[in-house]
Parts: C-alpha cells; structure tokens; sequence
C-alpha cells in the first residue's frame, strides 16, 4: 500500500493526537478509552472530511477545475470544509443543502456550519428532504458547464474512492501512533453517516493485515443497510490500493440503536455524551455526529460488549460547530 501513488495536496494539520481519556475512563469504569482528535485537523475549525478533500481536492485541481460542487445536509460539516478548501485553493465552491431537520428552529438555517459557509463565501441553495441530492447537484454541476465553469463534484460526505483514500492514511497514521507507543488497540469506535470514514480506515487496515476492530454508530441509516453501503465502499477502496482478495463483509461491524427519531434528530443519550465529555474531558462533540457516535460506545460499554481491559479508540470526527444550531439543547440561559 503505497498512497504516494495517489495525487494529494496538503490542507490540515497531521498527524492529528492520540490522546489517552483517564478521566472519561473512570467515569465510565469500562475498557481504558482513547480518543484520535481529528477535530484538530485545522482546515475551517477541523473534522475528518479535510482527510478525503486532501485527496479530492487534488483530483480536482488535476483535472483543471475551477470549482468544487457538493451536496449535505443543513448542518453539514462537509459542506464547511469543502467550502474552506476550495477557498484555500482559489477555487469557488457551490453547494446544496438538504432540509433533513425541520424543526430545529430559524436559527438552524443561519447558525452553526451555515454561518461559517456564509463567511467562506460558499454560494448555497436548499432543497427539500427526500430529495435524490446527488442528481440535484449533477444538475448543478450541467448548469455551471453551461455558464463556461469547469465544476468537480464531490459526493455527500466525500464518501467515494478516492476520498476514502484520506482514511486509508488516518488508519496508517493511527497504527503507526499505537506501535511507537506501545499501544495495543483492541477496538475502534466513531460515528458512521455517508460511509467514507468507515470504509477508509476498514479497506487500510485489511491492506495492513491489522485485526483491529471497526464499530460504527450509524447517524441514520438502519444497520443493514449501513452495512452495506461500507462493505461496498470499503471493498472498493482496498482493491483500488491493491489489497490482496475481496475484503469480507464480516468486517464491516454496525449498530443503529442511537440514531433516535431520525438524522440530526437530538437524543438524551447524545445529549449526555456532548455533557459528559466536555464536563470530564473539556472537548467539545457534535449532535448530529460524534455526540451520537459518542452515546453509541458508552451504550456499548453499559452492555458488556466493551470491556474493562480492553483498549477502545474513539475518533472525534469533528463537528462543533454545529453546536450552536441546538444551543437550546444546552444553554443554561435557553432552559431558563
């Protein structure tokens, strides 16, 4: 596995910290808990996306774009980098943004990711919910053709090969972590949304031949579908890296009990990892990612199926920023 082979221009901060929770891990009284804090990737206040678009972007630069064209949710943390590496690059950057949550409040619309894509100057429409937003942002990309653009897009999330290649290297680079300092790691944990992250570091680990455990609390998707849609992206990913033999299914581990009543959807349990986190750990989740993913390993860790021995790895995917479109989940001032 060689992804010097792969054109990649750098846009954050890496190696991002392995850091040890001693006082999350007492507090929960489970497995000892780590935590890799790709938050701290540095492009437009971090998040795991900046890996994917490191390699995307450099697609897109190679093929002479002048544009960079994609597609989330309101809040979406994708969106915010996209916009933020596009500017980095000289680049515009068009977007449409799915009205998944709808009862959230005005704010939400303005707050949060849309507030920092409205400083990056990211030129943004909405669309409604179930809308099929891929096509949507083909249409986008066949219009700005049209005005004598030269548009890239990039699917929801950054989740394609070329994108799960930045999770190839974060898998590569967290290995790399535990063997310099002794750690064994017996389980990885984070949010699982679009698949990229999931299937990057599953497709890198298979490619290193390293039995560590992948869990994934799915943001929306039902677990069999989730599955899926890793399985298939992650396979993809190790054959085009030139693993040997088709990556098996079985690795793909998925659990969609924390999702709530649907996407962006607040939960208490979320609720009380964002608390319990900041309170214990003074770092900051989100609700609609890494607070989930968060309340799905210390549900994990109240059912047994993480243990007290164990050594879990929690990746922080970013996301704090949206914080503040559900400040009323949080504020003293909003509960009074």
């Amino acid at each position: 596995m060689h992804l010097a082979r792969f054109p990649r221009i750098q846009l954050g901060h890496f190696p991002t910290p392995l850091e040890k929770l001693d006082n999350l891990t007492r507090a929960l009284g489970g497995p000892d808990i780590f935590i890799k804090r790709d938050d701290c990737t540095g492009l437009a206040t971090g998040g795991n996306k900046t890996r994917k678009l490191e390699f995307l972007a450099a697609d897109a630069v190679a093929q002479g774009a002048d544009t960079l064209v994609t597609q989330g949710a309101t809040q979406s943390n994708h969106v915010r980098q996209t916009a933020a590496a596009a500017r980095k690059l000289g680049m515009t950057c068009h977007v449409l943004l799915e009205r998944r949550v709808e009862n959230m409040g005005d704010g939400y619309e303005t707050a949060g990711n849309v507030l920092l894509d409205d400083l990056l100057q990211c030129e943004y429409a909405f669309r409604p919910d179930g809308a099929d937003m891929n096509a949507e942002a083909q249409a986008l990309v066949a219009e700005l053709k049209d005005k004598g653009r030269k548009p890239y897009f990039i699917p929801g999330g950054g989740s394609n090969t070329i994108g799960a290649l930045g999770y190839v290297h974060a898998a590569q680079e967290l290995v790399y972590q535990a063997d310099t300092t002794g750690l064994k790691i017996d389980k990885i944990v984070h949010a699982t949304g679009s698949a990229g992250t999931q299937a990057g570091i599953l497709a890198g680990l298979y490619a290193m031949n390293t039995p560590i455990d992948v869990i994934g609390i799915s943001v929306r998707a039902k677990r069999a579908q989730q599955i899926a849609n890793v399985h298939k992206l992650a396979a993809a990913t190790a054959e085009m890296i030139g693993a040997r033999g088709e990556l098996p299914v079985e690795m793909v581990e998925a659990y969609d009990d924390y999702v709530g009543s649907g996407y962006g959807q607040p939960t208490d349990s979320m609720v009380d990892a964002i608390a319990l986190l900041a309170r214990e750990e003074g770092i900051f989740l989100d609700p609609v990612y890494s607070g989930k993913g968060m309340a799905g390993m210390i549900g994990l860790i109240n059912k047994g199926i993480l243990k007290k021995g164990e050594n879990v790895v929690f990746i922080h995917t970013g996301g704090a920023a949206a914080l503040a479109a559900y400040e009323h989940l949080f504020s003293k001032q909003s509960a009074a």
